[in-house]
């Protein structure tokens, strides 16, 4: 593990009654860097995140911050801020008063606060806004408030916990804006959670994918979602199709698989012959109808029926029944009218490069479904 870790969570494991709700992460994130623990819901990313925040105290492990052990500290002895999901004003309070509570509980010199704030407020440009009340802002400003009023404190690590999940699209994609110039221009150490993975690839320098109370891949956004370590990791981000193929060949760099009656090659370093999984995200699939004529041999492509179009706002979504295979794939790409109708007969294909091959259990025929979390858990960590 790095020495110079901003935040270090060791083998930390947490129970809610009978429930796991973490079992054994262990994360470092580096100073200045914007980690995203991304996950369904009830995976243990929140109660990860309170953990480092101090709420909740592991059963096991440690959390250590710059190399000191703060696991038994409480959340206010820590050198950390969180942003909620909620902004949490003070109603009675304008904007500057509710910035400077935290400065005034610590017994900051008013001269100081004033300075603070007012540099806290151009931060997340709302300089100007120091005399309104809560009821006098929107949602996404009074989110910008909430940060503004966890970043005056100066904090080693910001903790933020799903905090635009409650605005309408628009008003989240400027934040994610903000967000990220913040990040850039105060250098500090973010810990952001959440479960949409759009989001996550957009903020993060790196992603760490939960599930059931496990770290399933952790990495660089671009890595996690063309180089899935796991069936779970590849359907949550991006919703990848995973085909069940027999990898029939191996090289060094690439694989034949047989699908059904078809051969393909696949681009993967040291693949295994024999049972794998074949990841393609649904851009890489390639649609046309039967009877085009072919781009490339039709003796690697798939015969299918069209049985679901949708629009994406970008172009057009197509699930395809796959007869040969037994299973549906999901195609997406751009175009202003729809490219095939319900019931259109159509071939599927796809570049080498494409594909990603993931270990398979040779009983395994089908994918296995992204789990609901145990009702109990999810009670328990909302």
């Amino acid at each position: 593990m790095s020495a110079e870790a901003r935040v270090r969570i060791e083998d930390v494991r947490h129970r809610y009654g009978s429930v796991t709700a973490l079992d054994g992460v262990s994360l470092d994130i580096a100073d200045g860097e914007l980690v995203t623990l991304l996950g369904p819901s009830g995976c243990g990313k929140t109660t990860l995140l309170r953990i480092v925040a101090g709420f909740e105290r592991p059963v096991e492990g440690r959390v250590l911050l710059t190399g000191e052990d703060v696991t038994r500290l409480p959340a206010h002895r820590r050198a950390t801020n969180m942003v909620f999901q909620r902004p949490t004003l003070f109603p009675h309070l304008d904007v500057f008063a509710n910035v400077a509570f935290g400065l005034q509980v610590a017994g900051v010199a008013r001269s100081e606060q004033r300075a603070r704030v007012q540099e806290a407020l151009r931060l997340v440009r709302l300089d100007g806004y120091e005399r309104r009340r809560s009821h006098e802002l929107s949602g996404g400003q009074m989110q910008r408030v909430a940060l503004a009023r966890a970043l005056v404190n100066r904090p080693k690590v910001l903790l933020l916990d799903e905090p635009l999940s409650a605005l309408d699209l628009k008003i989240r994609l400027e934040m994610e804006v903000e967000l990220r110039r913040v990040h850039r221009e105060t250098g500090a150490t973010f810990v952001y959670v959440t479960h949409d993975q759009r989001e996550a690839m957009a903020l993060s320098d790196r992603i760490a994918v939960m599930n059931a109370g496990r770290i399933e891949q952790l990495g660089v956004p671009t890595e996690v979602y063309r180089r899935p370590t796991s069936v779970f990791v590849a359907q949550f981000v991006g919703d990848a199709n995973v085909l069940p193929v027999e990898v029939v060949e191996a090289g060094a760099e690439e694989a034949v698989v047989r699908l059904g009656d078809c051969r393909h090659n696949v681009h993967c370093p040291h693949p295994a012959r024999g049972p794998a999984w074949l990841v393609l995200r649904p851009e890489a699939v390639e649609v046309r109808a039967a009877d085009a004529a072919a781009g490339r041999d039709d003796a690697g492509s798939l015969r299918g029926v069209v049985r679901d179009v949708a629009f994406r706002g970008t172009g057009f979504g197509c699930r395809i029944e796959l007869p040969a295979l037994g299973a549906q794939v999901k195609a997406e790409g751009p175009g202003a009218a729809p490219p095939f109708a319900v019931d259109d007969a159509v071939r599927v294909d796809w570049r080498p490069e494409s594909g990603w091959l993931l270990p398979r259990e040779g009983g395994e025929a089908a994918p296995p479904p992204i789990a609901e979390p145990d009702a109990a858990a999810a009670e328990a960590r909302a």
